[in-house]
């Protein structure tokens, strides 16, 4: 299911999206770290200073809850009783079964058989019902189909509804806000991880309109890099097969669209392997002391390992967005795992 004809997103919308997720989602904080600083500049040659947005302080631990509550708050009251449903592998699944709990609407959600315990755990905790399928959009798509037909429930899309990524927006204003008035510091360039796209959908069109000669980039893993072949291609592609990736929040193609929004703000989007998600994710866990997840050192793995990013001249601060911090803990560790 899609949402693709739905009204774009525009400035406006993030800020009445700020108004409405005020004192409900956390005004995460923005972290630095010395010595993630001292890996960036050495390896890139130059002076780099990095600004993290850390979303996995955000309730349910992503940075998802944004936008599933500006959504699901402009739910018509008559029609809450009907419910709401989506599909998701995880975070966003997170996200609207707590929203629709706090506005007291039951929630259907559709996960993928393959989906981390630690965040299905989480979305039967917030009360929502869970109807598994097969890992492929096909069966997300069928079954969440099913769900509104039987139900009547309101459909959100993960990524391509635009009350989403109007919410998931307000990410960026809080980041660009908080480095001004706490670091007081201009940032040049922000990196933001790219799986259906709607955190930069929203991103990019609050940094762009707060700053428009800031830089704008994605990031996402080699495994899943349609956004990177649609920035170079310049026509948006699709995956061709499931990824095979640590990042499991970002296994999904990019939206139309969201695709519309990130030809027109993106500059260029940076891939990086497997070794290296897991070797930033572990140099977070232990420089910074905080918990992030695969899909979030996704834009940690660019900023410090890939050779066109760091290459890049004339971007001293960059903004950095650890998008969540949900693993399933009773796994063991990816950098204490012996590769094959």
């Amino acid at each position: 299911m899609t949402q693709s004809t739905l009204a774009e997103v525009d400035f406006n919308d993030i800020n009445e999206a700020a108004k409405r997720i005020k004192g409900v989602a956390h005004k995460t904080p923005v972290l630095t770290c010395e010595t993630v600083d001292k890996l960036a500049s050495f390896h890139s040659n130059q002076e780099r200073h990095l600004f993290f947005k850390a979303e996995n302080f955000q309730k349910v631990g992503a940075f998802k809850f944004r936008g599933a509550f500006n959504a699901i708050s402009q739910i018509p009251v008559s029609d809450h009783q009907k419910g709401v449903t989506t599909h998701s592998s995880g975070n966003h699944a997170q996200a609207i079964a707590l929203a629709a709990k706090l506005h007291n609407i039951p929630a259907t959600i559709v996960m993928p058989h393959t989906a981390p315990k630690a965040k299905s755990d989480a979305v039967k905790g917030y009360g929502a019902t869970i109807v598994f399928c097969e890992a492929n959009q096909k069966s997300r798509d069928e079954a969440a189909a099913k769900v509104v037909s039987e139900t009547g429930a309101t459909f959100i899309h993960p990524f391509e509804n635009p009350h989403v990524m109007a919410g998931q927006g307000t990410l960026m204003l809080e980041l660009l806000e908080q480095t001004e008035q706490e670091n007081h510091v201009e940032l040049d360039a922000v990196i933001i991880p790219v799986g259906g796209g709607g955190m930069i959908s929203g991103c990019s069109i609050a940094a762009k309109a707060v700053n428009p000669k800031i830089r704008v980039f994605g990031a996402e893993p080699l495994a899943a890099d349609d956004a990177k072949r649609s920035i170079d291609s310049q026509t948006r592609c699709g995956l061709e097969s499931p990824p095979q990736t640590i990042a499991d929040g970002l296994l999904t193609a990019i939206g139309q669209p969201n695709w519309t929004i990130i030809q027109r703000n993106v500059e260029d989007v940076f891939t990086v392997t497997e070794d290296e998600i897991i070797q930033a994710m572990k140099i977070v866990w232990e420089r910074m002391k905080i918990v992030i997840e695969p899909s979030a050192a996704v834009s940690v793995a660019a900023v410090l390992f890939n050779k066109d990013f760091l290459k890049l001249q004339g971007i001293k601060n960059v903004g950095v967005v650890l998008s969540g911090g949900n693993l399933d803990l009773n796994k063991p560790l990816p950098w204490t795992v012996q590769p094959n």
